[in-house]
């Protein structure tokens, strides 16, 4: 027979299979996204537009970009998520290798008795094989498999520069929240002192009978208060500072020098802007942009594994040189084979092929609802850290001057103390509306830099798929 009508023969067998391809169609490779039209929440004035990326810098604190640097740099999430980025390499490197040919290079050498030669001679035998390979993917079967790997990778990607900004903003947020503890410390001590120095006088008043003993006591009362709320606040910026120190990998003293050097700077009144479509900043999010391109790869599986059900084709082929010597006579020979055309038709393996298809879709399936969770969560953080941006800085004008109306108050009460005119009973009283606005104070601009920093994160730092290359 010869080989155009065997050909014939095979493709007119294969039609029906052809045809039957249509069933290793995946589901949809994206899904739309369930974002608003608009934002529902206040967006933030005045901030002008710099990169998201590097908005610490606008800071002008270069320690902070220090710090960010080296817990990126001994993070364990980034580092984890460094190998998972590698071990995606791979794996889409080995699923674009399955889709082209083998090719193998065997070489043997053996010595011994031989009548090959019609002598009963010791000879020796070498030769040497080409082994060559290749699956058609008739059904597209590896191809979706490459899909897969490719779609993971740029996931990878994404997850990687997430692992970077997650650590970017819990340094940021630590490293804001121990230079206001220490706002917050420098409050308590001067309410200390003062609250020393009205005992001090409370005592002396009482020894020239002036001050009855239970005035004195309380202002005594005071006093130890004070101490004890200092106290506890330096103790609260030594367990942050060891929370940096943990986090950047620093030794203790020369983090504490370097913050005694570096100053303490307010930011700007605006960082950064979000001003596009909630769609453009949300896919802007690696672990949103994550997600989707994992329900694309769960979308090529579910296509690689129907395929599976289908035929397949494989065609294999050698090409040999040897040599054999014995008494002094040296013979050559080489063969050469195209073949065999192999053709595996799956008939029955007892519903493996069919659950494998099954847990594909249910994994894809899985893949859209945490897409779908996952851009919801995005809008709502965006949202949150917006309100929560807003309403710091609506606040923050009365808190500055509910406290400089407190502080004069509390001066005035002072001095008619001091002249007689006035109980250590509404001296405390106003001191302790003093205090209370001075660390409203502090927390309002704590709050509002926490709210960026959320913001950041929210937006997701500044990440560009396009101009990814890690």
């Amino acid at each position: 027979m010869t080989l155009l009508p065997l050909l014939r023969r095979w493709a007119l067998a294969a039609s029906p299979l052809a045809l039957a391809a249509c069933a290793a169609t995946a589901p949809p490779a994206s899904v739309p996204a369930p974002v608003p039209a608009a934002w529902h929440a206040p967006l933030p004035h005045g901030g002008s537009v710099a990169g998201l990326a590097r908005w610490w810098q606008r800071m002008d604190d270069p320690l902070l970009t220090e710090l960010i640097a080296a817990a990126q740099d001994v993070s364990p999430g980034v580092a984890q998520a460094r190998s998972r980025l590698a071990q995606a390499r791979a794996t889409q490197a080995a699923a674009r290798a399955a889709l082209l040919p083998t090719l193998d290079a065997q070489g043997t050498a053996s010595r011994g008795r031989s009548t090959q030669l019609g002598m009963d001679e010791i000879a020796t035998l070498a030769q040497g094989t080409l082994q060559a390979g290749w699956e058609a993917d008739l059904f597209g079967a590896n191809a979706a498999q490459r899909d897969a790997a490719t779609q993971r990778l740029a996931g990878a990607r994404a997850q990687w520069h997430e692992a970077r900004v997650s650590v970017a903003a819990e340094v940021a947020l630590a490293y804001a929240d121990w230079r206001h503890c220490t706002q917050l410390l420098a409050v308590a001590e001067a309410d200390a002192r003062s609250r020393g120095e009205t005992a001090r006088l409370s005592r002396l008043s009482q020894q020239a009978g002036f001050t009855a003993p239970a005035s004195a006591a309380l202002a005594q009362a005071s006093e130890s208060e004070g101490r004890a709320r200092a106290t506890q606040q330096r103790m609260q910026c030594e367990v942050g500072l060891k929370g940096l120190v943990a986090l950047t990998g620093w030794d203790e003293p020369r983090l504490r020098e370097r913050l005694a050097a570096q100053p303490g700077t307010e930011p700007p009144a605006g960082l950064f802007t979000i001003a596009e479509l909630p769609l453009q900043v949300i896919a802007q999010r690696p672990d949103v942009y994550g997600a989707e391109r994992d329900v694309a790869a769960a979308s090529a599986d579910v296509g690689a594994a129907r395929a599976q059900r289908l035929p397949s084709l494989s065609l294999g082929g050698q090409i040999g040189v040897g040599w054999i010597s014995t008494a002094g006579i040296r013979q050559s020979f080489d063969a050469w084979s195209i073949g065999p055309v192999t053709l595996n038709l799956p008939l029955f393996d007892g519903g493996r092929r069919a659950a494998q298809v099954d847990a594909a879709s249910a994994r894809y399936g899985e893949a859209v609802a945490v897409y779908q969770g996952r851009v919801r969560q995005a809008v709502g953080e965006v949202e949150q850290a917006l309100v929560r941006l807003q309403a710091a800085d609506a606040r923050s004008a009365d808190a500055e001057a509910a406290a400089a109306g407190y502080r004069t108050a509390f001066h005035a009460a002072e001095a008619r103390w001091r002249a007689g005119m006035a109980s250590i009973v509404e001296l405390e009283d106003v001191r302790r509306s003093a205090l209370a606005s001075d660390t409203a104070v502090v927390g309002l601009r704590q709050e509002r830099m926490a709210a960026w920093i959320a913001l950041y994160r929210a937006a997701g730092g500044g990440w560009d798929a396009a101009a990814d290359t890690q």
